[in-house]
């Protein structure tokens, strides 16, 4: 079978590629589709560390091959969306509802596949850049026949994160106001999570001017071009001024008053999220939802936080629950209240990879989707 896998030097379509059969608790899927997110090129770029040989791709769904002999769950030929949250189900965590703490599901590296005779590791316990995958069974969500997979594909990362950090990590709700830094896949996510609970002022950050009719479309009201230069909390506090009788600032009050309520950082670059807090109101949250590289640090103003109760808080995928959220979401779309369909700029041959990771780098795509078999 072929599939695109990382050598430590380069990505390449291998088509020396071999999956084992699934364990006692594992389920073989034939992929049909899959996103690409910029995880993915952070393997390739070195910004995520991981073992290689590895096949890439952790965004997907397909269609179930083959279960061990211990899944109930799902069976062969059933429809599947998959993420990579491979929890273990047993411990204080997963029983109370926060598998996204499940100690066991962090990393997650296992070799079950080989490429040219050799073992060839897989990447966030998923590898759906390939023709066919082994997960666990819990990897798994059944989905009705009639889904497109090529659209829900997407739900297993991007808009589970996205949508996830809003949420699960968040008590935003009616009337609050957001800004969104960044708005790939992810921060699109963020931005309908966000429309979903009812925010009154939904802002969008990009560099890229070509964000700003994604964004538009999945509900932000406004629209912040970033770049060198550009204060960002200058210019939210523009948008959503502090308007009581104290003011001493332009558009701000004491303390830095004004701003958003809740801001959430997709980029994953320290900067930014040092503006996210910034930018917020007295009682914000900030929420790191974008990965740097695992030695990055923050410099905060320990004053935002004791004076003004601002929070930073992190989010592992959106902490999500997906044999809850996925079918939730799923329902949503079905009622036209989340859009999925919007998501796919463009769908690619999964030997045109390349192709649709320059078209990300570019700013063309809200997601690219690789075609890897028919559903």
């Amino acid at each position: 079978m072929i599939g695109l896998v990382f050598d430590g030097e380069r990505a390449a379509i291998r088509d020396d590629l071999e999956v084992r059969a699934p364990g006692p608790t594992e389920v073989r899927v034939r992929m049909v589709a899959a996103g690409l997110c910029h995880s993915d090129i952070s393997v390739i770029n070195g910004t995520i560390p991981w073992n290689y040989p590895c096949v890439l791709g952790h965004e997907g769904a397909g269609i179930v091959d083959a279960v061990g002999e211990a899944v109930a769950s799902v069976a062969p030929g059933d429809h599947v969306v998959l993420h990579t949250l491979a929890f273990c189900g047993l411990c204080e965590h997963c029983v109370t509802g926060q598998p996204a703490r499940c100690r066991r599901s962090m990393g997650n590296a296992s070799q079950p596949f080989t490429v040219g005779g050799e073992p060839c590791w897989n990447f966030a316990g998923a590898s759906f850049f390939s023709e066919y995958t082994v997960v666990q069974a819990n990897q798994c969500v059944k989905v009705d026949d009639d889904i497109d997979l090529s659209v829900a594909c997407l739900i297993g990362c991007g808009v589970l994160t996205g949508i996830g950090s809003v949420w699960n990590r968040t008590n935003l709700g009616l009337g609050d106001t957001c800004a969104v830094i960044g708005v790939g896949g992810v921060g699109l996510n963020v931005i309908q999570g966000a429309r979903a609970k009812g925010a009154s002022r939904i802002i969008a950050v990009d560099t890229l001017p070509e964000k700003e009719e994604f964004a538009r479309r999945l509900g932000a009201t406004d629209f912040i071009l970033g770049g060198p230069g550009v204060d960002l909390p200058a210019e939210v506090r523009r948008l959503v001024p502090f308007a009581g009788p104290t003011s001493n600032l332009e558009n701000s009050g004491p303390f830095s008053a004004g701003g958003v309520d809740y801001a959430f950082e997709c980029v994953g670059h320290p900067k930014l999220l040092e503006a996210a807090l910034e930018m917020l109101d007295w009682g914000g949250t900030a929420v790191a939802v974008g990965v740097p590289a695992p030695t990055e640090t923050v410099e905060v103003r320990v004053g935002l936080l004791t004076h003004v109760e601002r929070t930073l808080t992190g989010s592992r995928a959106g902490s999500h629950r997906p044999q809850r959220d996925i079918p939730l979401i799923v329902g949503l779309y079905k009622q036209g209240l989340i859009e999925l369909d919007a998501l796919v700029s463009e769908r690619y041959p999964l030997v045109e990879w390349e192709r649709a990771a320059d078209d990300l780098h570019h700013g063309k795509l809200a997601r690219g989707v690789l075609q890897i078999s028919e559903q």
